[in-house]
Formats: structure tokens, sequence, C-alpha cells
């Protein structure tokens, strides 16, 4: 397919609170695209206001993105362009214009992505925890089976961790959470880049505490310290005293590894030499 008879889907980043944050690049694009596709038309007009752009509107979000998606592409094969937009940020960040970058790279369809506010980059930066390795969660599951599995995989993260939430659950995700990552270093970023921006270092039993008798406002972003190497070596150092030294080699013989390697294993985990092991087993 000739890309140069297609149109172009643009995946513009708007301000997620300070109208300056804008980019002269994005301002230009939605002004000139054929059409903006808007996760809520109704916020985004405020936006084009703002910036004295008349562009019409398509509305494109979680409960039309697999039918619109097809809507839009059709358009862009046309040789339409279209802009992407989400009420706040980059989109196709936990945010359903994943859906519609996908099916543009199916069926041939030009993306491009003009960079500008994201909240989980901007929290991160703010956070004074760890940025050199992170790991992006979006929203917990709702469902409770759903979010323990995800809590789960998180308990042995040494990545920082970064997630976003509502004000009407917050107290519940950081109970849930501490029940199960236990106390770690958080740092709770509110209402980022607006008025009332509100970056808070804090530990998650503080937190807790806190919102009891706080009520949450705004939009929250969670930075959580991920758990260092250190504890992650006591912790397995204390699950080897539990269990005996036959034990352990049977736990990495029934993983497929042989004698000689099943036992270089366990006197690595329980800080000897492997002559020491063997020893232990000959008695």
């Amino acid at each position: 397919m000739d890309s140069k008879k297609t149109g172009i889907l643009y995946l513009c980043a708007t301000p997620i609170g300070n109208l300056g944050d804008i980019t002269e690049r994005v301002r230009e694009t939605l002004s000139d695209v054929d059409i903006i596709a808007a996760e809520d038309t109704r916020n985004t007009i405020r936006l084009l206001n703002h910036l004295n752009i008349e562009t019409p509107m398509t509305s494109y979000h979680e409960h039309n993105k697999y039918e619109k998606a097809d809507t839009l592409i059709a358009m862009m094969l046309q040789g339409k362009n279209i802009a992407l937009v989400t009420d706040a940020g980059t989109p196709a960040i936990s945010d359903p214009g994943e859906v519609l970058v996908k099916r543009c790279y199916e069926e041939g369809v030009t993306v491009t992505s003009l960079p500008g506010a994201c909240a989980c980059i901007t929290a991160l930066t703010l956070s004074g925890l760890s940025t050199r390795r992170f790991v992006f969660e979006g929203f917990l599951p709702v469902e409770k089976k759903e979010r323990t599995e995800v809590l789960d995989s998180l308990k042995n993260e040494q990545r920082t961790i970064i997630l976003y939430e509502a004000p009407h659950r917050l107290i519940k995700t950081l109970s849930d959470i501490k029940s199960v990552l236990g106390n770690r270093k958080l740092t709770i970023c509110r209402e980022l880049t607006k008025k009332f921006e509100t970056v808070t270092p804090t530990t998650l039993d503080e937190a807790v505490l806190y919102y009891e008798t706080n009520e949450p406002r705004g939009e929250y972003v969670l930075v959580l310290e991920g758990k260092s190497a250190e504890e992650l070596q006591a912790e397995k150092s204390s699950m080897w005293e539990t269990m005996s030294v036959k034990e352990h080699m049977d736990l990495y013989l029934d993983q497929g590894y042989d004698k000689k390697e099943a036992m270089k294993k366990v006197a690595s985990d329980r800080g000897v030499s492997k002559r020491d092991i063997y020893q232990i087993l000959l008695s």
C-alpha cells in the first residue's frame, strides 16, 4: 500500500494540568489535522477553546475502542489525518489508544508520536526514589483476585513501581499494597502541574494512617520503592533456614538440575562451599 495515499495518526500529548505545557508542535498538529479523536470531547473542547482551535472532534474511548478504531482506520485509509488525544497526558499509556495504534500497523497506516506531558514520568522524576529502573502498572485491577495476582507479582520487584489511582479508591489501594508488599518508602504525587500540586515522600504505613482521617482529593500517582537486593537475600536465607539440606537439594533436582548443579546452587544459597554441602549429604 502506498503510504502517501493514506493519512497519518498523530499521538498528541496534552497537558496533565497546566495548559502552558502544550507544545507548539501539538498545537499546530491539532489545528492542521482533519479530525481529533478525543477520550472525552467535553474535556478536550476546553483545551481547544483555550488554543483557539476549531478542528472537528469525534469520541474514542474505552467503551467504543474496537468498533471506532475501524471507523478511524477507514478514514485514514481514505487520506484523512487524525490526531488522537486523551483527557490528559500521552495517548496509549493506560489508555485505549494502544488498540488504535496496533490496528494502524495492521492496516499499514503511519503512526507518529508528538511527545509531551506524561504523569508517570513526571511523578517518577519528582519522587526522590531510584529512576534508573522502573515498572509502570497504571491502575490496579478492581476485581479482587486479579488485583491480588498483580500485587503478588510485585512483591519481589526491585525496580521502582509506579501506579495511578483515583481518590475514591486510594485508601483501599494503599491498604492492599501494604498488606502484600509490606511497609515501603512511597512518594504520593497529587494534582501534578496544577495549582494545588503536592508531592509527599512518606511510607505506606504513614500514608494509610494519614488517609484514614484525611479525605483523598484529586488524581494520584503512587511511586513505590522497589525491594532491595539485601532484603531479597535476607528473605531467601530465612527460607533456607527452615529447610533441611536434603529438602533444599530436592527443590533444585525437581526443577531439572543435575546433582552437581543442584549442589552448587544450594551452597550458593546458604553461603557455604559445595564441599560442605557434600559432607552434610554424606552424613
